[in-house]
């Protein structure tokens, strides 16, 4: 295989649609890694999109990682990728490519013996170069951050050998936002500490997407803390702003609008990530990314069916608790007029109790003394009637449910 007829395929396919594109340039890494033959051309531009040639090495190296997947094949990476690649376009290479091959081959993590002795050769046959070893230093890193062993991470990135050689990559950005994933799901460091290093990471200039995505991500992994959701929804705002067009950053969006229950913006921007998603690629890729959104867009329907519920129940309290207060209005104004009434029945009893000698003892006839006492006690039953059934009255229309459940009185935090 020479390198024009390699170039002259990748050319004519450079104009065709991205299917076909896919096609010729899995088809021609097939052959290269057939053949035992490392990609004989060299990388115009970091476009994974319409590039050819970095396409179609982006799938052969793929296929070495799955069939080796060690940080020696990392090492072997990286210097191929020094050799042909200018400078301007490397570091979002070596960023998505470092990360992107961790990720698909999470399943075989070097033990830590055989990553010591593979270290060993690494610095040997590069001659402690510090670009590869950061590369191939990336590449274990990111197996250990898909698979979320953070202690293994933060051990790893503090004092493993192979992070130690990368010398003074390791104040890069990316190594920064590695180290603040590791903070946050450990149980061993400070919440503090951990977003001291988020910050530090987020505030590179320039800000490069795989920063951006290793700090969000870290945001999403790390256990419950205050603010967390705050967090996550206001950085991941930065984030769409600065790459609009990126699903994964949308869907990050929509995670921390959920954690902050902004139910209906979450629903708006998940879709929005469901639409950006792109059908093209590794189908396995695409398919585990849907699922994922759809997942989190069921998360956030029952989150909204749920807010929506508790607010008609505030709705029936704040009813009632109008109605309860009605209700003490009214016994406050029955305690008057039945304070009116007394006075009157005192009265009443007054005048009775000041009639008897004129009905017991007075020129009344027997019969007329007896009408006026009958009278009277008539008249004081009548009025004890109409105070007791007023009072079952107003009591029995106001009295509130009993099954009714008290209101939901807690904040969110």
């Amino acid at each position: 295989m020479d390198v024009a007829s390699i170039n002259a395929r990748l050319g004519q396919a450079a104009s065709t649609d991205s299917r076909e594109l896919d096609r010729v340039c899995e088809d021609l890494a097939a052959e290269l890694i057939d053949a035992g033959i490392e990609p004989p051309f060299q990388i115009p531009s970091a476009d994974f999109v319409i590039d050819p040639w970095l396409i179609c090495a982006d799938r052969y190296w793929r296929r070495r990682f799955l069939r080796e997947p060690t940080v020696e094949v990392a090492a072997r990476c990286a210097r191929w990728l020094y050799d042909h690649t200018e400078p301007p376009i490397r570091p979002n290479i070596i960023e998505k490519w470092s990360l992107g091959y961790a990720f698909i081959t999470k399943d075989s993590v070097e033990s830590r013996h055989d990553l010591t002795l593979a270290t060993g050769r690494i610095v040997e046959t590069t001659q402690g170069s510090a670009d590869i070893c950061y590369f191939a230093a990336l590449y274990h890193a990111g197996k250990l951050r898909s698979n979320f062993w953070f202690d293994e991470l933060h051990q790893f990135l503090e004092s493993a050998l192979l992070a130690v050689a990368a010398g003074r990559h390791r104040d890069d950005p990316l190594f920064t936002g590695l180290r603040a994933f590791a903070a946050f799901g450990s149980r061993t460091i400070t919440i503090s500490h951990a977003l001291d290093l988020l910050d530090t990471a987020w505030r590179a200039t320039p800000r490069s997407r795989a920063v951006v995505d290793v700090c969000l991500g870290a945001l999403a992994a790390a256990p419950r803390f205050p603010e967390r959701g705050e967090q996550l929804r206001r950085r991941a705002t930065d984030a769409v702003t600065e790459f609009p067009d990126d699903h994964l950053f949308q869907f990050r969006l929509a995670c921390g609008q959920r954690m902050c229950g902004d139910y209906t913006d979450a629903l708006d921007t998940i879709d929005t990530a469901l639409r950006l998603l792109p059908a093209i690629g590794t189908r396995i890729s695409h398919e585990l990314l849907q699922e994922q959104y759809l997942r989190e867009r069921d998360v956030i329907e029952k989150g909204l069916d749920l807010a929506e519920l508790a607010a008609g129940q505030q709705t029936r309290w704040r009813a009632q608790d109008a109605a309860n207060r009605d209700l003490r209005r009214t016994l406050q104004t029955s305690a008057i007029r039945a304070v009116e009434l007394v006075t009157v029945f005192t009265a009443a009893v007054a005048f009775a109790v000041g009639s008897l000698p004129i009905t017991l003892t007075g020129n009344l006839g027997f019969r007329d003394r007896a009408l006026l006492l009958t009278i009277l006690g008539a008249g004081l039953l009548l009025f004890a009637f109409v105070i007791i059934a007023g009072t079952w009255i107003i009591t029995g229309r106001h009295h509130p449910d009993p099954d009714a459940s008290p209101p939901d009185r807690t904040s969110r935090s």
